[in-house]
């Protein structure tokens, strides 16, 4: 009986904390997701927030108004870009017009099982995952109280955003580059803060294709965003840019996760978001500078055609999710819904990081309280701004497989880098700002 026991506890130990059985964990968490979320729905009341104001902006979009600044809902205007709009049409008709709530629940609930199912898609396709914590996916799935919330609670257009997203990333990694970019730029139109991915996924198109294939995807990219906006931008030009991008709102100061700490003059203050865009550009510039470049020189990033330079699928999901975390540690503020813009990004990050699994267990546990203490406190956006401190840091200084080779005769090419960085970045600190 003994043996038996000491038999069992070292297979839990194996499947739990090396990746031998890391295919079965997965199999296991969906299986588990498929039994939690109904109940979740079934159980838990659903919280009205922006469900009926997104029906009311997508009924004066399908009653015929293109004037952006014509629709709007019972939270304020609307700020979302057209491919929100075609996606909350399909579920306006589906739901009767957006009243049958829980038929809504049920497709979200459809939705987040999808976007599990990529995530750990994404995840199976990184070659670190031999050194990968199973128990950590364990957190990212039973530990999400506010995630599930988010997805089948309250129906938030960011899960559309986030699912889309992880659809480009596989298309991306599988070598499928202008589908990727397209639904990348699909995912875009429909919340503007899958812009905050774009500093990394920008340096890998660079790395992969040079200058010239990279301006035809950014072109491909732009003209995504054209068609969608096309009825609008046909139309009211101006108030179509105007609302979908507008880059003068304020958020108010009751709903931060993240500023707790300050006081709210220091919160609206433009000294203040000044200051975190810097911070910003500077931290995505050292991350350029000493941990993207492996091995390049900065003319061989700059080439204008390919130089033969090939991206692994661990540095495009690397990049890609350094940028975001980045643009979101310093975000002029975090609203409780914006935590699945990086939730499915921290397993692996703290795997890169190198950061010890029970520590990782720990700053999951921390991050979950943080995002969940409504409203946030002093302590909680301290805490949080700790957490994610420990985690920059830590990827700053231990990731291994991005080395650090410069070539010392080509550092005027540095200030092209700054440049694309500098817009980029103020760019992607502007997009931060929308609800």
């Amino acid at each position: 009986m003994g043996a038996t026991l000491k038999s069992l506890v070292y297979l839990l130990k194996e499947a739990l904390f090396t990746s031998k059985y890391i295919n079965y964990i997965m199999i296991l968490i969906l299986i588990m997701e498929s039994v939690l979320v109904p109940v979740i729905v079934w159980k838990v009341p659903y919280t009205e927030i922006d469900w009926k104001a997104y029906m009311s902006e997508v009924e004066g979009f399908l009653n015929g108004t293109r004037d952006y600044s014509k629709l709007r809902g019972d939270t304020g205007p609307l700020v979302y870009p057209g491919g929100f709009l075609y996606i909350y049409s399909i579920l306006y008709y589906l739901t009767s017009r957006g009243s049958d709530i829980k038929l809504a629940q049920v497709i979200f609930s459809l939705l987040y099982l999808l976007n599990m199912t990529l995530i750990l898609q994404i995840y199976k396709k990184l070659s670190n995952l031999a050194s990968f914590s199973p128990v950590l996916l364990l957190f990212l799935s039973l530990t999400g109280y506010r995630v599930h919330s988010i997805f089948v609670l309250r129906l938030f257009n960011d899960t559309v955003a986030i699912a889309t997203l992880h659809i480009a990333i596989l298309l991306l990694i599988n070598n499928y580059w202008n589908m990727g970019c397209i639904l990348y730029s699909v995912a875009v139109s429909i919340k503007m803060n899958i812009l905050l991915y774009s500093p990394g996924l920008g340096f890998i198109l660079m790395k992969r294709f040079g200058i010239k294939e990279t301006i035809k995807k950014i072109i491909l990219c732009g003209l995504v965003q054209v068609v969608i906006g096309s009825p609008f931008l046909l139309s009211h030009p101006v108030s179509y840019l105007m609302m979908s991008f507008d880059v003068t709102r304020v958020f108010l100061y009751k709903w931060t996760v993240n500023w707790r700490l300050v006081p709210e003059e220091v919160f609206v203050s433009r000294w203040f978001h000044s200051s975190l865009l810097i911070i910003h550009l500077l931290l995505i510039i050292l991350f350029i500078n000493y941990k993207w470049m492996k091995s390049m020189r900065y003319r061989d990033l700059f080439s204008w055609t390919s130089n033969g330079s090939m991206a692994t699928s661990e540095e495009l999901v690397y990049c890609m999710y350094v940028s975001n975390f980045i643009g979101l540690m310093v975000s002029r503020s975090l609203h409780y819904q914006f935590y699945v813009w990086y939730y499915y990004t921290l397993p692996i990050l703290m795997v890169w990081a190198r950061i010890n699994t029970l520590i990782s267990m720990l700053l999951l546990v921390g991050m979950e309280y943080c995002w969940n203490v409504f409203p946030s406190t002093v302590y909680s956006s301290l805490l949080l701004h700790i957490i994610h401190i420990i985690i920059i840091s830590n990827l700053f200084i231990n990731v291994e497989f991005i080395s650090t080779h410069f070539s010392s005769s080509v550092h005027l090419s540095m200030w092209y880098v700054l440049s694309i960085v500098g817009i980029v970045g103020q760019y992607i600190v502007n997009c931060s700002i929308f609800n």
